[in-house]
């Protein structure tokens, strides 16, 4: 766990970036489930907006396209409350994203890191592993990664991965925010109200 920026105040939203296969809407969910929030993967908001897969979107319209959507779904959660918002992997590559991100209020943006075999080798075990043949293109996965790497790397918090289960990864994000989250003053475990952190 490593803390690179002074965490808000307040969060009332947080953001998950990372690599594909870092974990984003796996431990999402879990935080999610934890606090008693709502989870949103943007990847999955706009394959429901448009009503077909991000990589039909991106064969049909191109990245360009894909990259405004993408943009578009961060900027409409800046107006949720008690929200886990998990990002596409190349997300904060693009300025419009970066931009969006910004704006977020009350906002904690964590960066989940793996090495990139362990996150290849997540991906490849999905069964939508097929529809990404850039899983084989190692060289250009290691490209992809080193761009994006400095941008994951302006996250509040980064928390490795490789070596925790998804449970451990949420309750390690959950003890960095402590009394920074805002959860109504309460925070769900298994169902039941429980104080935030006394």
């Amino acid at each position: 766990m490593r803390t690179q920026a002074k965490l808000p105040g307040t969060v009332r939203r947080i953001v998950l970036t990372g690599f594909m296969g870092a974990g984003k809407s796996t431990i999402g969910r879990i935080l999610a489930q934890r606090l008693g929030w709502d989870f949103a993967d943007t990847d999955c908001v706009i394959e429901s907006r448009m009503g077909m897969t991000i990589a039909r979107i991106f064969a049909e319209q191109g990245e360009d396209a894909f990259r405004a959507l993408e943009a578009e779904a961060v900027h409409d959660h800046a107006r949720v409350e008690n929200v886990v918002l998990a990002l596409g992997g190349g997300a904060v590559e693009f300025e419009s994203t970066r931009e969006a991100l910004s704006r977020l209020d009350e906002a904690c943006v964590v960066f989940l890191d793996a090495p990139l075999e362990v996150m290849v080798a997540r991906c490849l075990a999905q069964p939508a592993a097929a529809e990404r043949p850039v899983l084989r293109d190692r060289e250009r996965l290691t490209k992809r990664l080193a761009a994006r790497l400095p941008h994951y790397r302006r996250a509040h918090l980064t928390v490795g991965t490789a070596d925790l289960t998804p449970e451990a990864v949420a309750e390690a994000i959950l003890e960095a925010m402590g009394d920074s989250l805002s959860v109504h003053g309460s925070r769900s475990d298994s169902g039941k109200e429980t104080p935030t952190h006394p």
